[in-house]
């Protein structure tokens, strides 16, 4: 796979923005999330997050189960489960209005037009009584980038075409149990690039593939993304998949945003002291001297009811009393920074070595 160019950097806020809470953001941000809650019942699941995404621009967000990835990303769609309820501002270019709050009628008009999503489980996503190339025709219809239905199904079979299925023409008129779990996959990907949205979201698109057709799906998206100069968020617990597609990197815990910056940067000298544990637990191949594998202590709090201060402080072996006090984003780049008040030293332990997207598919 050949990675686009790097791009703008992606801004991140954790507890204090670097470009401050409500500032105005790029003229090439495409994507502006600022001071985002979630809450339910009262108790809150996701926390003060913020960031931008550029356009063109491929950023990860990484996390345990239970930390926050998918809300967020359910948040920016304006998908949230009935009973959650969201707060803050996320942005989109080109569109008018902010999205939390915005009622179904409006967010109809900008999901699968301006941006976009790819699910974790395909057959949820689609119609098992329509044939997929109508699927596909229809988003094209409903925001009329295609003027009638004879040339929405011809964009069908050419989109099933860039996603490699063979034989567009006859997927086209097959139904969704007709296909595999890969094929459908690439069936929910051609719908979501149908009108060229200006950001795709990724909520674990190929967590339930077989590594082979994975790496091929992978392939896809940022060919897909790459193409139309669309900007991505991609949201997995798998490092090694952000390290093949994206640029940037945010990693989440407790509902909260700890850090982020260039893939590289942060999968080989981590500063918080999650992030580090995360990386160390993904390597396979660093044992003690009893033959274990690396391991984080304790398990992610129960959503709503994380700890006062640091989020990670229960579990942390580097914790003192002064985390209970929630601390502040350190900024240490113009996209990168951390909220940890006893950081992994610059010249102390790092991460494993993963490959970033620099280094990913070469043979």
């Amino acid at each position: 796979m050949t990675p686009a160019p790097d791009s703008a950097p992606a801004q991140v806020s954790g507890t204090a923005p670097a470009s401050g809470p409500g500032s105005p953001g790029s003229p090439d941000d495409v994507l502006a999330v600022r001071n985002l809650d979630v809450a339910v019942g009262g108790r809150g699941l996701v926390e003060d997050v913020g960031f931008t995404i550029r356009a063109g621009e491929r950023v990860g967000l990484i996390g345990e189960s239970g930390s926050g990835k998918s809300l967020t990303a359910l948040s920016v769609m304006g998908l949230l489960p009935e009973g959650l309820r969201a707060t803050g501002s996320v942005r989109l270019a080109g569109v008018g209005h902010d999205l939390v709050g915005a009622d179904e009628a409006r967010m109809s008009r900008v999901r699968g037009k301006e941006i976009a999503m790819v699910f974790q489980e395909p057959m949820t996503a689609l119609n098992p009584t329509m044939r997929v190339g109508r699927q596909i025709a229809e988003v094209l219809l409903i925001h009329r980038t295609r003027p009638d239905r004879a040339s929405a199904q011809a964009a069908a079979v050419e989109l099933l075409d860039q996603v490699g299925l063979a034989d567009p023409a006859a997927a086209a008129r097959a139904y969704p149990h007709q296909f595999s779990g890969g094929q459908r996959q690439r069936v929910v990907l051609a719908i979501a690039l149908a009108n060229d949205p200006a950001l795709l979201v990724c909520d674990e698109p190929t967590t339930a593939l077989d590594v082979t057709v994975q790496a091929r799906v992978l392939d896809l998206i940022v060919r897909g993304v790459r193409d139309r100069r669309s900007a991505m968020l991609f949201i997995t617990h798998d490092l090694a998949v952000v390290a093949t597609v994206c640029e940037r990197v945010m990693v989440m815990y407790g509902g909260r945003l700890v850090e982020s910056g260039p893939v590289r940067e942060v999968f080989t000298r981590p500063r918080h002291r999650y992030t580090q544990g995360l990386i160390g637990a993904s390597d396979l191949t660093v044992v003690d001297d009893r033959g274990r594998l690396a391991t984080i202590g304790g398990s992610v709090p129960q959503a709503g009811r994380f700890p006062a201060g640091c989020v990670f402080r229960n579990r942390c072996a580097s914790a003192t009393e002064e985390c209970a006090t929630r601390p502040e984003w350190v900024p240490t780049g113009p996209d990168s920074g951390y909220a940890c008040f006893h950081p992994v030293p610059e010249n102390g332990a790092r991460g494993s070595r993963i490959p970033t997207n620099q280094e990913a598919g070469r043979d």
